[in-house]
């Protein structure tokens, strides 16, 4: 039987402000590819090749379009947690309840704690976050001392669940 799923959310990266550096190298590339490799009139003081002109702007066509499919996807379902920070997870990963000793929504600090976002190492023992905005994250502390903070934008929502949960579990323990 199929686990039941209890909450789910999907993010994307949207930052504005990065956005905006992303297009703005974007259309430098295609002001360039323009100007030399169609028109022939040399981009800049000193111009690279045309092939080089046209691979830089097919890397950062690639990388743009890499950054554009990042998402964070968390659910969670009656048998654990299923995370997948995409395109860096290809499947879900799944932590069952019986792994985690704790489990609860929390306030970081994302920049002193993780050093900002993304899939980040945390320094001083904060274990592993995968966070794409925000400073709000599910922490997932498993038996063995390990530490998981995945990111969220509807805490309330989880710690409803988690609360919920908590009383299906008692009930089937009793």
């Amino acid at each position: 039987m199929e686990p039941q799923i209890l909450y789910t959310e999907k993010q994307l990266f949207t930052h504005w402000w990065f956005w905006l550096i992303v297009i703005g190298i974007n259309v430098l590339f295609v002001v360039g590819n323009y100007q030399q490799v169609l028109c022939g009139k040399p981009f800049g003081d000193h111009p690279m090749s045309d092939n080089g002109l046209l691979f830089g702007f097919g890397i950062t066509l690639a990388v743009t379009y890499l950054l554009i499919n990042i998402r964070l996807e968390t659910i969670i379902k009656s048998d654990g947690v299923y995370v997948r920070f995409f395109p860096i997870h290809i499947a879900f990963k799944k932590y069952s309840w019986e792994r985690l000793d704790k489990i609860f929504v929390r306030h970081y600090k994302p920049i002193p704690e993780y050093g900002g976002w993304g899939l980040r190492y945390g320094i001083f023992g904060n274990g592993i976050a995968y966070n794409i905005k925000g400073n709000q994250g599910l922490q997932l502390i498993f038996t063995d001392g390990t530490k998981l903070l995945i990111g969220t934008q509807n805490p309330e929502e989880i710690n409803r669940i988690l609360h919920a949960i908590d009383a299906i579990k008692s009930k089937t323990t009793e």
